[in-house]
């Protein structure tokens, strides 16, 4: 059984720590803060980000998924996370699709479930 299939988040998740299932039985509890964002980056996988997204009540698609993996990249490169234009103008999509794919708030979506920190604006 894979990662991807087996990771599951326990009911008891947030705030303080979100808990899943490896797969391999064992249990994995990662920090998160009051709002559900991760507290390192370094605990982040794209397992976690789909298992954050479904707590979310959104299903994880390939194009969402690029999108995390692209913002992650521009968090490394500017250590900043990119504003909503600057990131749609890089992505070649308008604000506008990002909020009709995420429904709101885009960028706070995108670096919760992509281990990043709350984006400048956001409350």
């Amino acid at each position: 059984m894979s990662d991807r299939e087996a990771i599951m988040l326990l009911p008891e998740q947030m705030p303080g720590n979100v808990h899943y299932n490896r797969g391999d039985d064992m249990a994995i509890s990662v920090p998160v803060d009051g709002d559900g964002f991760l507290l390192n980056r370094d605990d982040w996988s794209e397992d976690l980000a789909r298992e954050l997204a479904q707590s979310d009540d959104f299903e994880m698609t390939d194009q969402v998924m690029q999108f995390i993996r692209e913002a992650r990249e521009m968090y490394d490169n500017d250590g900043v996370v990119p504003p909503i234009r600057i990131f749609a103008k890089k992505q070649k999509v308008s604000t506008k699709q990002l909020y009709d794919i995420f429904k709101k708030g885009p960028m706070k979506l995108i670096c919760k479930w992509g281990g990043l920190p709350k984006p400048t604006g956001c409350v």
